[in-house]
Order: structure tokens, then sequence, then C-alpha cells
């Protein structure tokens, strides 16, 4: 079973890096010159699906199907309902069966507040910063669910990390319930992977593979604008300047037979250079994780 990986693509015109649409041919090219039987995407595909049509009717026509995953910017202009229709999700949370593998996609985009969960649309997590990256415990049972009634093994994605104890708020009631599956049936659940971070970065946690799949296009940069780009470039990409970009996208070929994960990822360049260190920012982030312009390959072996 052989599945294309990506995420955090970003696609808006005019304002980040990365919005020639041949960017998204060259994905569903990949997919398709490597017999990958779909495409996954952990989150952030744009900022709104209704002020891309053009992606939309692109990813529509592909050849290889693609299945979507939220993240929290894929709601920042268009109501969750019509995200939720324009990537063909039945809901936030979903399920999916692929030969002998069950594909799991969660949806940690709530705000917890007041003891209410409320989801992402229109841009609100925007107000509760503190408050974001929420799953409710009733989509954890679910999940847990899914799992038990699972025919084989188990792939979870999510936007948010469920590995770091900086993202996903319930990640320890998540890594416990992933981790009963497999005391119950070993290597029930095989592989969990996120977007969001832009990192790319694996652990095994539990004999669990937890896989950072890096940004498409780019790296976002806290802290305001830096000065790393010609003008001429900022003046073509408004948001330029608070990034580290990439020079051509970043993929992966994901192939698992068994309990047998193997990656085939990609390597690109900093665009002209410029990295975290050059505009001098921190080159970690706060998990101790630098910006590289890769997804490394690898293959692993669960036991």
């Amino acid at each position: 079973m052989k599945f294309l990986m990506f995420s955090d693509l970003h696609y808006y015109p005019g304002v980040f890096y990365g919005d020639d649409l041949e960017i998204a041919r060259s994905l569903i090219r990949r997919a398709v010159e490597n017999g990958c039987e779909f495409m996954l995407h952990a989150g952030d595909l744009c900022h709104g699906p209704s002020l891309v049509p053009e992606l939309m009717e692109l990813l529509d026509a592909s050849p290889v199907p693609v299945y979507h995953c939220l993240g929290n910017h894929d709601t920042d202009s268009t109501s969750l309902a019509d995200t939720l229709a324009a990537y063909h999700m039945p809901a936030g949370h979903y399920f999916f069966d692929q030969g002998d593998y069950r594909f799991i996609v969660m949806d940690p985009n709530h705000c917890h507040l007041d003891g209410e969960y409320v989801h992402y649309d229109v841009g609100n997590y925007y107000a509760t910063p503190t408050a974001r990256d929420a799953t409710p415990p009733e989509q954890l049972a679910w999940m847990a669910e899914v799992i038990d009634a699972a025919p084989g093994h188990c792939v979870i994605l999510s936007h948010s990390s469920y590995e770091r104890e900086d993202n996903a708020k319930e990640y320890r009631e998540f890594q416990k319930i992933v981790r009963e599956a497999n005391e119950k049936v070993p290597n029930k659940v095989l592989l969990v992977m996120n977007g969001h971070l832009h990192r790319d970065h694996r652990a095994i946690v539990d004999n669990v593979l937890y896989w950072d799949v890096n940004a498409v296009n780019y790296d976002w940069v806290a802290g305001g604008d830096h000065t790393g780009y010609p003008e001429e470039l900022t003046k073509k990409w408004k948001l330029l300047n608070n990034t580290v970009a990439y020079t051509a996208p970043l993929s992966a070929v994901v192939t698992m037979e068994g309990n047998r994960i193997e990656i085939e990822g990609s390597a690109s360049e900093m665009l002209l250079g410029v990295t975290r260190e050059t505009i001098g920012r921190p080159r970690l982030d706060s998990a101790g994780r630098s910006v590289r312009p890769q997804i490394q390959s690898c293959k692993i072996t669960l036991g």
C-alpha cells in the first residue's frame, strides 16, 4: 500500500511563497509516477477554499484521490461547513479503510473555553490563543472505538502534534489510547502523522512511529518582518518576510507492508540561502528542533 504524504501547502496567491499551481501539479505527478493509491494532506492546504477555487478544481480532477485533514488555517476565510464540503470530508474527524489499513483523521482544531469545545470557524481561533489545539473527549472516545473495530493496522493523521508536549493539549490521553490499543493487539497502531509545525522529525513512542511532516514550501518565522529577502520578492508575496522558504516543494512517498514502513522523502534548499540564523532568529523551536529543507527518507519495521 502506497500513498503520497504532504502538509501545509498554504496556497495563498500574493501572500505566501509557493502560490504557483505547478507545485500542486508536481505533487500529483509524483503520486502518479510512484503508483500511489491516494494522497494525504496534513492540514493547512490553504486559507479558505472559497478563496482558491482553481486549487480545488485541480485537486478534484486529480487521477489520484486526495484525503484531507483540517488545519488551523483551512477555515480562516471560509466557514467550517463550506470547507468540509470543498474537501469532501464527512466531518472534521473521520476514517477510511485502504487495503489492510485503517486511516483515522483526527480534528484537534478546537478552542476549549469555559468547559465548551468550539471548533475553529472563519478565523475565530485568533482571539483565544491559549485555548487552542483542543480535542473534545468524545472525539478521543470515538478514536478508541474506531481503532478497536479496525480489521488491521491503523494509521492516524492530525494537524497538531500528539507527540509534543506543547501542541495538542490532550496528547497524554491520545497516547494512552494508542498504547492500550497496542497492548491489546500488538502493532494495532503503527504510525501517527501531523503537520502544523513545519518540521522534519520522527520519534518512536511506545513502539509507534510519530512523524512530524515538514511543510511543502516554508517555515513561519514569528516576531515580525525580517529583511532577508529583496524587495522585488516581498512585493510579490506579502508575507514572505515572515518566513524562511524552500526552493522546491517537499513531499514523501510512503510504502507500508505489514508492520514495515518505508518513507521516500525529498530535499530542497533555503531560498537565497536565508535561514533563521541569517535573520537573527533562534535556530531551534521550543522542542529543540531545527528548520531543514527536507523530508528525510527512512525504513522502519515495528516489532
